[in-house]
């Protein structure tokens, strides 16, 4: 019993501390790359933490469940030493959480097949291919821009509506995201320096948090584009995605009413970009929607 307990502790903290060196000196070696993480940590290091806590167990007569069981465990200590150690957000780290739980499960059942059949060159050949991919993903240059679009239909026109998007007073509905809900900034205001091109733009989310914006375009009633100068220091944004420009576009229809067009773009940070892209599209969408809403809310008031 006491060996048993030994051999799934060891499971734990050996592949948990490994993994944890290796994020570590990577990180020291990348350190003027502007914080990009590559799709490496969050799938490769994580099949290898999976491998590693399986040679630990492999004597154990442990069931599929025990051991998708224990890998969520050993996924979910890997979670709380990256925001221990690496102080990543709490948000970052719901976001990141099925990634790292699927692919240490993969691993740990990788990890089962390999040293079941005891072929070591097979084993030794395999790990050295998950670290040469590590490494070539780490030194590989990663660059991935994206533009998110909304529209939405006011009754009201052009002209009614385009002091509020230039800036809008505070947001006193409550959020309907879930990620807002659970501690996620969300938009709660914008002011403004002038109602001109070259103004400076402030918005302001919830926390105090502050995105300072220039003007770029002011095309009364028809277009404001604005570039961010400089976004706010959080955990959960900070070094993963940078905002590059935002966008109102105003669309008369010609009957009284108004298309509002919202547009966004960004620079992400954070790999896989089929994952992650995801999760920045939808808390893009959601901004955008809440501004959007509350525009039309004031305006047809």
């Amino acid at each position: 019993m006491k060996n048993e307990f030994q051999s799934k502790l060891f499971g734990f903290i050996c592949s948990n501390l490994i993994i944890l060196c290796i994020i570590g000196i990577n990180r020291m070696l990348h350190v003027n790359d502007g914080g990009v993480l590559v799709f490496s940590e969050f799938v490769i290091l994580p099949i290898l933490m999976g491998i590693i806590s399986a040679w630990f167990w492999r004597d154990l007569n442990l069931t599929s469940g025990q051991r998708v069981g224990y890998s969520i465990l050993n996924g979910s200590l890997a979670i709380l030493l990256s925001f221990i150690f690496l102080g990543e957000g709490m948000i970052c780290l719901i976001i990141v959480s099925p990634l790292i739980f699927a692919f240490v499960i993969t691993g740990t059942f990788i990890g089962k097949v390999m040293f079941k059949k005891k072929n070591r060159t097979l084993n030794v050949s395999l790990i050295s291919i998950l670290m040469l991919v590590f490494i070539t993903d780490s030194v590989s240059e990663h660059d991935h821009e994206n533009m998110v679009g909304d529209e939405i239909l006011i009754h009201a026109p052009a002209d009614k509506i385009w002091k509020h998007v230039v800036a809008f007073d505070k947001i006193k509905k409550g959020n309907d995201y879930w990620l807002f809900k659970i501690g996620m900034p969300s938009p709660m205001q914008t002011t403004v320096t002038g109602y001109q091109l070259g103004a400076g733009r402030k918005c302001i989310f919830s926390n105090g948090y502050v995105f300072d914006e220039k003007i770029v375009t002011f095309d009364v009633n028809r277009n404001l584009t604005f570039d961010i100068v400089h976004q706010p220091l959080d955990p959960e944004i900070m070094g993963h995605i940078d905002i590059k420009r935002g966008q109102f576009i105003l669309k008369d229809n010609g009957n009284g009413t108004t298309t509002l067009i919202g547009n966004s773009w960004y620079k992400l940070h954070v790999f896989p970009i089929w994952y992650y892209d995801i999760w920045a599209e939808s808390i893009t969408r959601n901004v955008h929607l809440r501004v959007m809403e509350h525009i039309k809310e004031l305006s047809e008031q």
